[in-house]
């Protein structure tokens, strides 16, 4: 992969007597009780389109059906209820944020998803509960580790996971969007910082995972222009597909890893 100079360290060790819950979690709860959502969640055709790319990787990438879920940072739900319509057993959705949950769980009833899925607030600094007590297949965190006030952390706090994990992160190696992270509004505010796909893998490896898959997806952002959508959808396949203009150009990283191979069914993908 081409190396570009983000994020060559890796970012600093949360110390024990800071908080494990950053001030962006009261800006998204802040969101969800004026839209009634997530902002990138919302009914505009840009995050359509960007969400809609990513979860057809996820669902390319692993085989969900007849799984047991765990879906950490689930935000307002509407990544995780997509999952029963992919074949899940169960999923369950935690997140830090009390008002997403509550809307999450609105959200599930009102898609007649609630035998299947459920939320509950939780943090994922402290998951013992959740691991111990359900049988979960694989760990979902879609848009997490980006954040979290210690990513790294998070990552060592799962090593004693036997099943799969699947991550979606914005591509630090990605230089236009590294430059939306330092001058966008939402982005400081919301206290976005992405990392480069080598140092997810370093942390996931440390933790004593192998990364079985990995994809570079989407040139679609979030927020932009109606008109620039179409244009941009139709560059994704080409670009995709292009390894060394895919590593600069994709917006996110998908990454799949497990520590018992055996135990997971992962597809081919593109």
């Amino acid at each position: 992969m081409l190396k570009v100079g983000f994020d060559a360290q890796p970012p600093p060790i949360q110390k024990p007597d800071q908080p494990l819950i950053k001030q962006n979690v009261h800006r998204f709860g802040a969101d969800v009780t004026a839209a009634g959502s997530y902002l990138y969640t919302a009914e505009r055709r840009s995050a359509r389109a960007a969400n809609a790319r990513l979860s057809r990787s996820i669902s390319d990438i692993y085989d969900f059906r007849g799984k047991s879920v765990l879906d950490i940072g689930c935000g307002d739900g509407a990544y995780t209820v997509e999952f029963p319509a992919l074949g899940v057993r169960r999923i369950v959705g935690i997140d830090p944020a009390a008002a997403a949950v509550a809307a999450a769980n609105l959200r599930a009833a009102s898609q007649g998803v609630s035998d299947t899925a459920s939320f509950e607030v939780g943090n994922i600094y402290n998951l013992g509960k959740h691991l111990i007590a359900q049988d979960i297949d694989c760990i979902v965190l879609r848009g997490v580790l980006h954040h979290l006030p210690d990513p790294a952390r998070a990552i060592a706090g799962l090593a004693d996971f036997n099943g799969a994990i699947l991550i979606v992160e914005p591509n630090g190696a990605n230089p236009i969007l590294k430059l939306i992270e330092k001058y966008s509004r939402y982005h400081v505010e919301h206290e976005e910082r992405s990392f480069a796909p080598s140092l997810i893998r370093r942390w996931l490896h440390r933790a004593g995972f192998r990364v079985e898959e990995s994809q570079l997806v989407n040139l679609v952002p979030f927020f932009c222009p109606d008109w620039a959508v179409a244009p941009l959808q139709w560059a994704e396949w080409p670009v995709e597909r292009l390894s060394l203009v895919r590593d600069i150009a994709c917006g996110q990283s998908v990454m799949l890893a497990t520590k018992a191979p055996a135990h997971h069914p992962a597809r081919n993908s593109s």
